[in-house]
């Protein structure tokens, strides 16, 4: 089998976060012959929208691939604020691959801790949350794949993390952060990133 051309990927980081908790998945990706990008999204602590920080990863696409194709991975927050812009900022058009990476895709009851208008649009039911899942069908145009843990205490119900469009990959991992540096996750977005592009 060919080895096929690897996309440049882009890595979206989750609340609290900077593009730094990224720095096991980037070399483990870099070995295996892909060029990692990330960015640091501000603020990042849930108190700014997640579609004014989509916007923050328009911004990057534009200054660091142009119209060249990419795939997007975005972890937790990172992955609504990647399916905001994917679904309602035509990152469709240039996104070959998308992985969610234990996103609250339907919500997390832990977002009612927190007041910021990020959490609040990370509640179950939210109108931001209602929006995006209301034509989720869209992403099927691509290679999408969400990877969660039925063990996450972050995203409460765990199984919010599951699409009903492309791939649902379960991987046994103990806790919410460790699906940045657990090898069984790294494999799964090894192998997400390695599938045929639509």
């Amino acid at each position: 089998m060919v080895n096929q051309q690897r996309n440049p990927v882009l890595l979206v980081h989750g609340i609290w976060d900077t593009g730094k908790v990224f720095r096991k998945m980037i070399p483990f990706l870099n070995q295996r012959g892909w060029k990692v990008y990330d960015l640091d999204l501000s603020p990042n602590n849930g108190s700014k929208g997640l579609d004014d920080l989509a916007q923050q990863v328009a911004d990057k696409v534009e200054s660091t691939f142009g119209a060249e194709p990419f795939d997007l991975l975005g972890f937790s927050m990172g992955g609504i604020v990647s399916r905001y812009y994917v679904q309602r900022l035509s990152g469709i058009n240039q996104v070959q691959r998308f992985i969610t990476l234990s996103a609250p895709n339907h919500g997390t009851v832990i977002a009612y801790f927190n007041q910021g208008l990020g959490c609040v649009q990370m509640r179950p039911s939210s109108a931001l949350l209602k929006d995006l899942n209301s034509d989720a069908q869209m992403l099927s145009q691509i290679n999408f794949t969400s990877i969660w843990t039925p063990y996450d205490m972050m995203i409460v119900p765990a199984d919010s993390s599951k699409m009903p469009v492309g791939q649902n990959l379960t991987v046994p991992v103990l806790v919410h952060a460790w699906m940045l540096t657990d090898e069984k996750s790294l494999s799964a977005i090894a192998t997400a990133l390695s599938a045929p592009v639509k």
